[in-house]
């Protein structure tokens, strides 16, 4: 083998966008994640979740949630209020909708895919009718004060429960009237806080199951009023909770960093009465795991320190092998780094600008392993910020080094670089 040089590049200052959301396609074996900074991603499942695709974010569109419609048709809503549905083959937003309610804080469809339910700043609850080129609003449910922060619909698809602050409601889609109001903190003496509900789920049992700012996982019976049981599972707030097909396995993710699994167990050996026991407890994040998915054999947490954990359930594996391992996605998939050989430069991608530097040099020589001194550090010689609210998709520069070319969802964008003595310029083509 001949001898080379080996440059460490320490000076590429990416900040990788947090988890936002999850949402797990039941049919195709897909996961969809959403980012801090309106980016989506698809992961396929039976390719030992390779990321297949990445959509690239928009400054003016947050992702607070997405959800599976109709198949294989991906929805997303944020901040901004509106309903966008995304193009998978063009990897763009392909329709908007405004949903007439300010911002939307959750989305969830119903067991069929055809209708879409949203909750919004304004306290209501709006259905959009899922048709051929997008989708249709159908009307709106009962509203009270509080804005909607998760959604879940029951599998029949007759009621929705909407988790607000201090209460949850569960609304009868027909009729669309609210036929129950439970306070999640009413058992609790000298309540000084508000109590927010950050994420719901409703069984084919009956049974709703909520998260909480206090920390708490509470399984009510909503037709009673009643609190069945109730888990303290962090000081913090629990964020983020998912059921999984089956409904005898619970994931949740808290404040902390850490992820808890519930089973539906029986009480005795042999016994039919059964209960949630909190079984597993793992600690895979250092933030607040914002977003947790349940598959059919993993548990899947995202957090704001930008990972993406899927962690195997032993039980549900045949054998011990690749698809047993425990998986940590922390770098992207993409590339962000481009390389002009001749001229020895980088370009660095980042989501609204680039960076270009000059590599340093050594006169040294030493043997193998040895870190050489630099004569020249490296250098700063351009950063080029994009026009517009579109995010960066790729990026590249020619191996001269005199042209630099991006590209966003919409718009293809070259330049051309002079280097002079002691100065840059830099003019688009």
């Amino acid at each position: 083998m001949g001898e080379f040089e080996v440059h460490r590049v320490r000076f590429f200052a990416l900040v990788p966008a947090g988890v936002r959301c999850l949402a797990c396609s039941p049919r195709a074996d897909r996961l969809a994640l959403g980012r801090t900074d309106g980016t989506v991603e698809v992961y396929n499942f039976a390719a030992n979740y390779f990321q297949e695709k990445v959509i690239p974010g928009h400054e003016a569109r947050s992702v607070e949630a997405l959800c599976w419609a109709a198949g294989e048709r991906l929805f997303g809503a944020g901040l901004s209020g509106e309903i966008f549905e995304y193009d998978l083959a063009g990897l763009r937003v392909s329709c908007c909708v405004d949903g007439g309610g300010g911002p939307i804080w959750s989305m969830a469809a119903n067991g069929s895919g055809t209708q879409l339910a949203i909750g919004c700043e304004d306290g209501s609850v709006k259905l959009f009718q899922v048709v051929p080129g997008g989708i249709q609003f159908e009307r709106n449910l009962d509203r009270r004060k509080g804005r909607i922060l998760c959604l879940s619909w029951h599998p029949s698809g007759t009621h929705i429960a909407a988790g607000s602050i201090d209460i949850f409601r569960v609304i009868d889609v027909c009729s669309g009237q609210t036929v129950k109001r439970i306070m999640v903190n009413y058992h609790v003496q000298k309540v000084k806080r508000e109590c927010i509900v950050w994420s719901i789920a409703f069984l084919s049992s009956g049974t709703v199951v909520t998260s909480d700012s206090f920390g708490r996982v509470q399984f009510w019976d909503w037709e009673r009023g009643t609190l069945q049981e109730s888990h303290t599972v962090s000081t913090s707030a629990v964020l983020s909770l998912a059921v999984s097909e089956k409904e005898d396995s619970i994931v949740v993710g808290t404040s902390t960093g850490a992820t808890y699994q519930f089973q539906l167990l029986p009480v005795k050996m042999g016994s039919l009465e059964k209960r949630w026991v909190r079984t597993k407890p793992f600690q895979h994040h250092t933030h607040d795991v914002r977003a947790v998915a349940h598959s059919p054999t993993a548990l899947i947490s995202g957090g704001l320190d930008a990972q993406l954990v899927i962690r195997p359930l032993m039980e549900k594996m045949q054998k011990k092998g690749y698809d047993a391992a425990l998986r940590k996605f922390t770098f992207p998939h993409r590339r962000l780094v481009s390389c002009a050989r001749k001229a020895r430069l980088l370009l660095f991608q980042f989501s609204q600008h680039l960076e270009l530097w000059r590599l340093g040099s050594t006169e040294e020589t030493g043997k193998d392993g040895e870190v050489l001194p630099l004569c020249r550090m490296p250098e700063h010689l351009l950063q080029l910020k994009s026009k517009g609210p579109e995010h960066i998709y790729c990026s590249c520069v020619s191996p001269c080094g005199s042209w630099v070319a991006y590209s966003t969802a919409s718009r293809f964008h070259l330049y051309r670089v002079r280097y002079e003595s002691n100065s840059i310029s830099v003019k688009k083509v």
